[in-house]
């Protein structure tokens, strides 16, 4: 990863990829670089590693052992949550919803985002970091990387009003029609801290979500954090058939800003988020 790629969050995001890939490339317990290492190999800064680095700790994806290093953590445990069918009606969100554009680039995707994507590394893809809002106060940042080759003139303007999805389906024919989302808690880092106005260490929730169109092409790869104070996640499981309800076409899924799915494309999850009234 060249030092000079532009923007800070974007740096940031780049050095927690790479550093993230080679978790990837590990089996739990082995070592990884130290950060010097990582600063060399990477060709960035201390302090850029150390909140990467800091960020996959507090994740619970590495383990730091005092005089030793740094150590791939053990693998989690996962729990599938199944609905009773594959579709799932966006329940309406509180508030207004709007989108502030951190940063806005077309770069070459890389080995992980590139391997979720099902394209080449060197490949180009569109990304995105933005800041969401409900009724002006922050609730997420969002890091959204796209095929390139699916949102030619792709404007800010767009990315702002958060109308992706429709943008894909009326410009560019593109039909999206299935995501699959984990969802996981995690802690803010002092720079996202300052971004959602909390406290560093704050709880959150992190959302990562692969998104297909009808031919089952990988459209999108997003990770998004929600404030785990304002956040809660409520399952609706299917225990039994029930009658025919016309869905609500309207509304927000946690990471899926309001706009998206609005036509009624399935998506592969049985989560819902609500806004929490109280702090």
């Amino acid at each position: 990863m060249g030092a000079d790629v532009p923007g800070t969050v974007l740096k940031r995001e780049r050095t927690r990829d790479a550093v993230l890939e080679l978790i990837e490339s590990r089996s739990p317990g082995d070592a990884i670089p130290s950060e010097r290492a990582l600063c060399s190999l990477l060709g960035v800064s201390r302090p850029t590693v150390r909140a990467a680095v800091d960020e996959l700790v507090a994740a619970g994806l590495l383990v730091r052992e005092h005089g030793r290093g740094m150590f791939v953590a053990p693998a989690k445990i996962t729990q599938e949550l199944v609905a009773g069918d594959r579709s799932l009606t966006v329940p309406q969100a509180a508030g207004a919803w709007s989108s502030r554009l951190l940063e806005f680039t077309t770069l070459q995707a890389g080995a992980r985002v590139g391997r979720k994507l099902r394209m080449s590394p060197a490949a180009e893809i569109v990304y995105v970091a933005r800041l969401r809002l409900v009724d002006g106060v922050p609730m997420a940042i969002e890091h959204l990387h796209i095929r390139a080759e699916l949102v030619p003139g792709l404007s800010a303007q767009e990315l702002e009003s958060g109308d992706l999805y429709e943008h894909l389906r009326a410009t560019h024919g593109v039909h999206v029609h299935e995501a699959v989302q984990a969802i996981e808690p995690t802690v803010v880092t002092r720079a996202e801290a300052k971004l959602l106005d909390v406290p560093e260490l704050s709880p959150a929730l992190l959302f990562e979500r692969l998104t297909s169109d009808t031919s089952g092409r990988p459209v999108e790869y997003v990770h998004s954090l929600y404030r785990g104070d304002r956040y809660r996640i409520v399952s609706r499981l299917a225990l039994g058939p029930a009658a025919e309800v016309a869905p609500d076409r309207e509304g927000h899924h946690p990471g899926i800003p309001p706009g998206d799915f609005a036509h009624g494309d399935a998506i592969t999850s049985s989560t819902r988020g609500d806004i929490q009234t109280g702090a």
